[in-house]
């Protein structure tokens, strides 16, 4: 084994994750490159050709890059886990009301845990990711991350939930690069395809980007079940029919298949009634928040209200606020109101770079 360790790289077959395994393969590390298979398109009901990290060509691709470094290379078939979890949960979500935030559960509950017990099986001491992030220990003993170079490509908001555990045996090679610095060592690893491919900023289980009819397919009966129900306004006048308020999000306001004569949002989803509630832009705003199911990175638990950034959608550029931890409940108080915030979502909380944690967002 090499001085430096091994380490088990999850490589999904695009630049980054590519880039990251020969960088730690060039740095000494003793490298085993895998690619997970997480779904694929015929069972979420796709028509299209493959596309995206799980698709025979990237596995292809992965699998011949690591063979042209000399290392090996697995294939990690967690379709079912995934499946059973990132899935269910993201029909479930929507069936109660709510956005899902399938990456984050992905990651926290089925990529890392993945990862660990093949790295485990393999005597790798480390994991690593293509993630544009970093990871340092405080000097409070604990793992923290914080954002990676590029402002741009930062991800540290879909990791709040990666428990210290396995941040103790995670690396992110990227953090200190920029997508740019990236695409170019590509270039001059001699991987001028791999160096020009397209990125997709979609679920990865919904590459049409139609969750309507993803529901559909997961749910044959969920139009029978539901059916439509009424357009409301926040005092209760009906002003219209929807076709059911799964179908809807916090903040939409195209396709909701209504004119009535200004833009209106949806502001609010109310499964109890099959009600989904319009308002026009100001009424999406609110001054607090509360987070469930928080997982605290930087400090064990905070003691007092400390104030933060908070971020409530990934491409959020955040807003000051006080957090206040109530049990496994984080009070977020804004500085100024904020625009739509929905259930379901991450709300994550940031001290400078620093990712304190992070949890989904309740009604």
């Amino acid at each position: 084994m090499s001085k430096k360790g091994r380490v088990l790289v999850a490589m999904s077959g695009g630049v980054d994750s590519s880039v990251a395994a020969v960088m730690l393969h060039e740095q000494g590390y003793d490298v085993i490159g895998i690619t997970m298979k997480t779904w694929d398109y015929a069972s979420a009901g796709g028509s299209s050709k493959e596309t995206g990290c799980c698709s025979l060509d990237s596995i292809n691709d992965a699998r011949a890059l690591a063979v042209g470094y000399g290392f090996p290379h697995y294939i990690l078939d967690i379709r079912d886990e995934f499946g059973d979890y990132v899935i269910d949960n993201f029909v479930d979500e929507y069936i109660a009301g709510r956005t899902p935030n399938p990456c984050v559960l992905c990651n926290t509950h089925i990529k890392w845990s993945a990862l660990m017990k093949r790295a485990d099986k393999l005597d790798c001491e480390f994991i690593a990711t293509g993630h544009y992030a970093n990871i340092r220990m405080h000097d409070n003993g604990r793992y923290v991350i914080s954002k990676g170079r590029d402002e741009n490509k930062d991800q540290s908001y879909v990791l709040w939930g990666v428990s210290q555990e396995n941040l103790a045996r995670t690396q992110f090679p990227l953090g200190s690069f920029t997508k740019k610095e990236i695409r170019q060592m590509a270039l001059e690893m001699g991987q001028a395809e791999l160096a020009k491919k397209s990125e997709s900023y979609e679920i990865c289980f919904v590459p049409d980007n139609d969750y309507r009819a993803f529901l559909r397919h997961k749910r044959p009966t969920l139009d029978q079940e539901i059916g439509p129900g009424n357009f409301i306004l926040s005092d209760g006048t009906v002003v219209g029919q929807h076709i059911g308020y799964p179908y809807f999000t916090i903040g939409q306001r195209k396709g909701l298949g209504i004119a009535l004569g200004k833009p209106m949002f949806v502001i609010e989803i109310l499964p109890e009634s099959n009600s989904v509630v319009l308002g026009e832009e100001h009424e999406l705003e609110k001054s607090q928040a509360f987070v469930r199911d928080i997982n605290l990175v930087k400090y064990a638990s905070l003691e007092r209200p400390m104030e933060a950034v908070t971020k409530i959608r990934y491409k959020d550029a955040g807003a000051e606020s006080v957090l206040t931890q109530q049990g496994n409940v984080m009070q977020v108080d804004f500085a100024h109101q904020v625009k739509g915030i929905a259930p379901g979502q991450s709300a994550v909380f940031y001290e400078g770079n620093d990712l304190l944690g992070g949890g989904f967002l309740m009604k």
